[in-house]
């Protein structure tokens, strides 16, 4: 044998489960019958010695990506000084020998056309543009001091999600999966639902799996037409054909990996009895039809159709049967302001009609099904937006550049304060003046809420061991309830 291969082969616990009298396909067989004879396959196939290193706080993640990146000065981060320094000359240390996506020249500081409020019992300051925010901020922990290395899209969505603005990487969906598996047996531990006519600028990459084995990457669904391609059977076969195919298939496999040793064979088993259960199980969690008429307009949501509103919704539906990790995209969130289409006057109000209903009757409707209680809750963009205005080639509508210095998030639910506000920055919104938290410290502090050292959670591949958190990370106490 390769002895390459043979390396593979010795590090992973799936040629013991292969070699075993019955095999992985009678262990997934086995599944389809109801036996727990030989154990779950929700627990984790990788090397991690069955995580979690500690009690978690949170079981599961909803990961809520605003794609192109929220202006944070006209939605949470209040900065009185932008207004009344409106349409002035910025100071030149905002921009002298600083390298920007599109700003040229001197640029002019751009106030927010919006007005702000104070919300909740700690008098949090909210935009006009997010009233049903404003109704769940007491459950929230509003980040104002997070930062990146990376200030355009792709290589800043990468590092968010695969902890290297390079591709090759695993996504943190996939290592939350490696690490912990998945509590549901009929559905993918990780799905990705996305909405706004296109896909990220990273690509897949962003829910991939990496060097990890594939069985761990994103599955993409969506909420018009079949849930997943592919996953019906062809026209004029029946489920008693397919299960035979399937066994065929999983005989030809076996022998193949038993020449090989080569894991990603079982992987692509395992795949293929997944896409079986999913096939009765997909179409019943994706139908939000069947959800009272109350929660559907609570989330504006409309069966049928392709929305964010509706993804909110799926993602709930997703976690009450067991998916460990919903990652929804929304893209649209670019506002350069060299058009109607991508302007803070015109573009950003309607992004946040379409978001800020949803967002709101998830946290409310997770709350009051008890499910807020170990569910994570993220929303975030990928980076920051200036506090200038960019006027890309004279442009006269409004926007703001990419900026990497500062950027708001918001967590909920499992494990993280309620009603706080945590960092600072300075009066123009363009650096850090209290509490700065990296990338890095961000998924340092979610796997923690799992019950994951960041730490030890690695995967040896090309001869060194791998996190997400690459060799960087601190686990951000101050916010932990």
């Amino acid at each position: 044998m390769d002895p390459r291969l043979q390396y593979i082969r010795d590090i992973t616990r799936r040629h013991f489960l292969s070699s075993t009298a019955m095999g992985l396909g009678s262990i997934g067989l086995s599944s389809l019958l109801g036996s727990n004879t030989f154990g779950s396959n929700t627990q984790s196939d990788g090397d991690t010695n069955l995580l979690p290193h500690f009690a978690p706080r949170a079981k599961r993640i909803i990961y809520l990506h605003m794609a192109g990146s929220p202006p944070q000065q006209d939605l949470f981060d209040y900065k009185p000084l932008l207004n009344k320094l409106h349409g002035q000359t910025a100071p030149k240390e905002l921009y002298d020998n600083i390298r920007f996506a599109f700003i040229k020249g001197d640029p002019t500081i751009l106030g927010s056309p919006y007005n702000f409020a104070r919300h909740g019992a700690n008098g949090t300051w909210v935009s006009e543009l997010l009233p049903n925010f404003a109704s769940i901020v007491d459950d929230v922990t509003i980040v104002k001091s997070m930062h990146t290395d990376q200030f355009n899209h792709a290589p800043a969505q990468l590092f968010l999600y695969t902890g290297s603005p390079q591709l090759g990487r695993p996504s943190m969906g996939s290592w939350i999966t490696y690490g912990l598996g998945s509590e549901a047996d009929n559905l993918p531990g990780f799905v990705v639902l996305v909405s706004g006519n296109k896909t990220p600028s990273a690509g897949k990459s962003v829910w991939g799996s990496g060097f990890l084995p594939s069985v761990y990457q994103g599955v993409q669904c969506r909420s018009v037409g079949d849930p997943v391609l592919f996953v019906s059977d062809p026209d004029g076969m029946s489920r008693q054909t397919r299960r035979r195919s399937l066994d065929a298939l999983r005989d030809l496999n076996e022998m193949q990996q038993q020449e090989s040793g080569d894991p990603e064979v079982l992987s692509r088993i395992e795949q293929y009895e997944l896409a079986f259960r999913m096939q009765m199980s997909v179409p019943e969690v994706m139908d939000i039809s069947r959800e009272p008429e109350l929660i559907l307009d609570s989330y504006g949501a409309e069966p049928g159709k392709a929305s964010f509103a509706n993804n909110c919704l799926l993602a709930r539906r997703l976690i009450e049967n067991g998916v460990r990790f919903v990652q929804l995209f929304d893209w649209g969130w670019d506002t350069h302001g060299t058009g109607k289409s991508d302007d803070i006057v015109h573009q950003l109000p309607l992004k946040c009609k379409q978001m800020d209903r949803p967002v709101a009757a998830l946290i409310k409707d997770l709350k009051r099904r008890g499910l807020l209680e170990d569910t994570l809750v993220i929303w975030s963009g990928e980076f920051g937006r200036t506090p200038m205005n960019e006027a890309r080639n004279g442009s006269k509508y409004l926007g703001r550049d990419h900026h990497p210095g500062c950027f708001t998030i918001w967590m909920a639910g499992a494990g993280v304060k309620s009603g706080l506000v945590y960092g600072e920055t300075d009066p123009l919104g363009y650096t850090i003046t209290k509490n700065p938290v990296h990338v890095h410290d961000l998924q340092a502090t979610i796997l923690h809420l799992l019950g994951l050292d960041h730490e030890r959670l690695t995967y040896r591949y090309q001869g060194r061991d791998f996190r997400l958190t690459d060799v960087h990370g601190r686990v951000v106490k101050d916010i932990l309830a």
